[in-house]
């Protein structure tokens, strides 16, 4: 309320403790300065009558002035609620309204989460829906506005106490009231209110004759739309669709409306139905700006889906978005204007996001926003609003497509055929065991609405292991006629399944790919009784066949893979062109040396590289070599024939030296004793630690220079 010294600070607001400001001083004779339209026909206190609140404070100020109560006026900074819409500050406005009693409505609606009949996804989000219902306040269902349901009470003024206790009893004795069409109460000694059942009844008219007249104020947009479950089946009649449809499985929704809507959906439903509206509610995160702000029109910062459709495509806005969907925190997406001049990318800030033209840094030239309404801004062309965060799901969408033609180019001759373990070779049980446990994760994922997870799952198995791994392996066995039936079949299959597991999220790219894989017949899967349509559609979910599933082919693959990256990586570090073979080998445990032993044809195929040793104890290469570890394993690359000697050394001294500058540093900084002795015990372990590990940097580079020069006078 104030400092204590006399100011007066209160603000009356739509909260808890501004309700019970206005219900303190209402004694006193409170001034409404906000005036409704149905207000300014009624007799008002001049200082509120046609004058605006800006006015109205000054006046006030002047009126203290006179009366010579004013002691300073001082400007403060105060958090004031503005209009999204009109961007004026919010103003307090004193009215009658109407409430629904809570008290045994938000209990059947906590019992009902309670209880298990409505389950909350994340489980997190159930304590928000509780700990609002638990206050138990009566819910403001009265608005004053112009438009939505208006309330279906019908009120009437009388002259005395005695008029309106005979009218209340004259309404109570109608027989639309004994046949609960209507409820009468009195609200003070001359006021009766009627609420009727159904609108637009002969009840409605014989009030109007009675003398009644209908509440102006129309019902919380919220509680029409908590109404909407039931009341767009029929209800209340019981109709076919109510039937069929109520309840319904799930509802999908942000947080910040679990109080508004998902609540009172439940409320309504169980005290309109008996039953609740729904089983289950899944919460899923909000997309933001790159600044952590909600989206919005009014604030300009929003992604415009149509552009992002244009730029992306409509499978890589709703991919991007399912990719996006985690459980644990909200997304930050930042927002940019492609320009339409140079197509650059133009990042959305605060201070541009609401300007009608904006000058591309790249080519200097001027595009419009949708802020743009002169004329003069509009002949500049208008910028897409997009965000580089679909790129992923647009690469992927060109993968799965590249790869599919790839197949199809390759399956002229398919016949189906059942295929045993023993027919199949080994990268043939390995697709098809990852794509069983693929499977079978993803139906997880869908059915626990960890829509991000499946995601990633069918984009690593796509792109990485039936892309990267399973499509190049298969290349040379597709050259070979006797192995090749077999490996257009594991193809076919995969893609088959891979297809209809992809449809949810990208409908439009995989229903066309399957009008395309229709030309090789319907009996593509290995699955027996698979129902497969002309649509995909209208076709079969596929189930996981874990007979498929095999642990150690599993992990033999992974190990195989990991190593592959490794080498990979080598050859972009060193730049080594592609074409050139390279020669390295593995130092493993015994167990690892089992598992790839039977992989090392595929380095060939997969790394242009040969493996000319595995297990330990190789000879050291005359020139140092390029070593990464992976799992314990030392993956080491002949670099002999891919390096310049006399480059290297130079590289190699300067790094040397740089490496002496800092490890005479460190040993003058630990010679210090008063460093030793003042600094934290963990500082000092750490620049200890530091200075050992630059030693050994020292000794590496000391013998790496020692090979190349013995190499160079050679």
């Amino acid at each position: 309320m104030g400092t204590g010294c006399g100011q007066d600070h209160a603000r009356p607001r739509s909260r808890t403790t501004t309700t019970s400001v206005g219900n303190g001083i209402r004694s006193y004779g409170a001034i409404n300065i906000s005036q409704s339209r149905r207000d300014a026909q009624r007799k008002r206190r001049p200082l509120s009558r046609d004058c605006p609140s800006p006015q109205a404070r000054r006046r006030v100020v002047a009126d203290l002035e006179k009366l010579g109560l004013l002691v300073a006026v001082e400007d403060r900074d105060i958090d004031l609620a503005h209009s999204d819409r009109s961007k004026t500050p919010i103003e307090p406005y004193l009215a009658d309204q109407w409430f629904i009693r809570m008290e045994e409505l938000a209990q059947a609606a906590m019992d009902a989460v309670t209880d298990g009949r409505v389950q909350i996804i994340p489980p997190r989000y159930a304590k928000s829906y509780l700990d609002w219902l638990s206050e138990k306040r009566d819910w403001p269902v009265g608005r004053q506005l112009w438009w939505g349901h208006r309330i279906p009470i019908w009120t009437r003024q009388f002259e005395s106490s005695e008029e309106a206790t005979a009218e209340l009893e004259a309404i109570r004795q109608m027989t639309a009231a004994r046949e609960g069409q209507l409820a009468a109460q009195r609200e003070d000694e001359t006021t009766v209110h009627v609420c009727v059942l159904v609108e637009g009844s002969s009840v409605e008219r014989e009030l109007e004759q009675r003398g009644y007249a209908q509440q102006e104020d129309v019902l919380d947009t919220w509680f029409s739309s908590a109404l909407w479950p039931h009341s767009t089946l029929g209800w209340p009649e019981q109709t076919p669709e109510m039937e069929y449809f109520y309840p319904t499985s799930s509802l999908i929704t942000s947080r910040d409306i679990i109080t508004l809507w998902v609540a009172r959906m439940v409320i309504m439903g169980l005290n309109n139905t008996g039953q609740v509206p729904f089983h289950q509610v899944y919460i899923h995160p909000k997309i933001l700006d790159g600044y952590g702000e909600t989206m919005s029109k009014s604030k300009g910062n929003g992604v415009d889906p149509i552009d992002v459709i244009e730029k992306f495509g409509p499978d890589s806005l709703r991919f991007g978005l399912a990719w996006l969907a985690t459980e644990t925190q909200d997304v930050r997406m930042p927002v940019q204007y492609e320009c339409p001049h140079c197509q650059a990318l133009v990042p959305q800030t605060k201070q541009n996001r609401q300007r009608p033209t904006i000058e591309c840094p790249s080519c200097k030239k001027l595009f419009s926003t949708q802020w743009a309404d002169a004329q003069v801004q509009r002949q500049h062309p208008r910028a897409p609003v997009v965000s580089e965060r679909f790129e992923v799901a647009r690469n992927f969408c060109n993968k799965l497509w590249n790869a599919a033609r790839f197949v199809m180019l390759n399956l002229e001759g398919f016949e189906p055929r059942q295929l045993a373990p023993q027919d199949l070779a080994l990268a043939d049980r390995w697709i098809l065991s990852r794509l069983a446990t693929t499977t079978d994760r993803v139906q997880r994922a869908l059915g626990e609405y960890r829509y991000a997870d499946a995601m990633r799952d069918l984009y690593d198995f796509a792109w990485d292991e039936y892309c990267s791994y399973y499509v190049e392996m298969a290349k040379p066995r597709l050259a070979d006629p006797q192995s090749r039936p077999v490996a257009q079949q594991v193809l076919a299959h995969v893609l088959d399944h891979l297809l209809r597991l992809l449809h949810p999220a990208m409908p439009f790219i995989t229903e066309a790919i399957w009008q395309e894989l229709a030309r090789f017949g319907t009996h593509r899967s290995l699955q027996a009784g698979l129902r497969t349509e002309r649509w995909l559609m209208l076709s079969q979910w596929p189930e996981a066949d874990l007979s498929w599933q095999d642990d150690l082919i599993e992990q033999q693959f992974l190990t195989f893979t990991r190593v592959v990256s490794a080498l990979r990586e080598i050859r972009a570090n060193q730049n080594i062109a592609p074409k050139e073979e390279i020669q390295f080998t593995i130092e493993c445990r015994e167990d690892q040396q089992q598992l790839l032993e039977p992989m090392l044809p595929f380095f060939k195929a997969l790394a242009k590289a040969n493996c000319t040793g595995i297990g330990s104890e190789f000879p050291e290469p005359e020139v140092p070599p390029a070593q990464v570890v992976v799992d314990g394993m030392v993956i080491t690359v002949d670099l002999g024939k891919f390096i310049d000697i006399e480059v290297e050394i130079a590289r190699n001294r300067k790094t040397l030296e740089n490496v002496a500058k800092q490890i005479a540093s460190k040993e003058a900084k630990l010679g210090n004793e008063k460093f030793v002795q003042r600094a934290p015990a963990e500082v000092v372990e750490k620049e200890r630690q530091s200075l050992a590990q630059l030693i050994e940097q020292r000794t590496s580079l000391e013998n790496a220079l020692q090979r190349l020069e013995a190499a160079a006078n050679k």
